[in-house]
């Protein structure tokens, strides 16, 4: 059993007037065996939820908790989250050169587990992951997402997702820059994902064309640092009908 509970939140950016409130007050618990979706205009606070979650040195809580399995999130360090059982794909994954898939993906099962996986093994883990998301054999002695295409960043996280298995994963716009063919491999791996025990899943994304494939038991409208309107799947047909503008008019 597993449960992420954010209650309250509120965090903040320093800009050149001054700090600015971007997260004002978010409440929202994710269960084990539950996908929630986070939809909303540009400028909500969906990525600053995401990046607060994980520990970004850049958005300074100021109110509320975060809580995994009753631990309290906010206290740890970076790397202590992801030993805890975060994940957090990025919107844009960043550039490791010199640093091969390979090396990265056992480093970082490594410093999860605690104990280096057995070689045999290993490899024939990430032999199997890499057909299924559609990468080539030699993608992992490339350096970490240098060259990579959009596709290939997104499939490498999933790939990641499926190796490291947390408890709960964060997606922020998994989909951005996905052709249909790689949108339906990614959202694959991550159903994969969802498949096992104890598994929670938030769902960042501006579409619903993922959630053709991904299915969300909730979904949640963020306008303007907060949570504005709840419901389960049907609320996300809602909004790719007539958009955010009648929370934006309220907020």
């Amino acid at each position: 059993m597993s449960k992420l509970e954010i209650k309250d939140l509120r965090v903040q950016v320093q800009t050149e007037d001054g700090p600015k409130e971007i997260l004002k007050g978010v409440t929202l618990t994710i269960k084990d065996g539950e996908t929630h979706a986070i939809m909303g205009p540009n400028g909500s606070g969906k990525s600053t939820l995401a990046y607060s979650i994980a520990g970004h040195p850049r958005y300074e809580v100021t109110g509320g908790t975060v809580l995994l399995d009753g631990e309290d999130v906010l206290s740890m360090t970076v790397d202590e989250r992801a030993r805890a059982g975060l994940f957090l794909a990025m919107q844009y994954p960043v550039e490791v050169p010199g640093v091969s898939v390979a090396n990265f993906l056992r480093t970082a099962k490594t410093a999860i587990d605690g104990e280096a996986p057995k070689l045999r093994t290993w490899t024939k883990d990430v032999n199997a992951v890499m057909e299924r998301m559609n990468l080539d054999a030699t993608f992992s002695q490339r350096s970490v997402n240098e060259g990579f295409s959009g596709g290939e960043k997104k499939r490498h996280e999933i790939a990641q997702l499926d190796l490291l298995d947390p408890k709960v994963a964060v997606l922020d716009e998994t989909d951005s820059g996905l052709d249909i063919d790689a949108l339906k491999v990614v959202s694959d791996g991550v159903n994969r994902f969802r498949e096992r025990d104890g598994k929670g899943v938030l769902l960042i994304t501006h579409y619903t064309r993922i959630l053709r494939y991904i299915k969300p038991d909730y979904v949640h409208v963020f306008v303007d640092g907060r949570v504005a309107d709840e419901g389960g799947p049907e609320l996300a047909d809602e909004l790719e009908a007539n958009g955010y503008e009648k929370y934006l008019a309220t907020a």
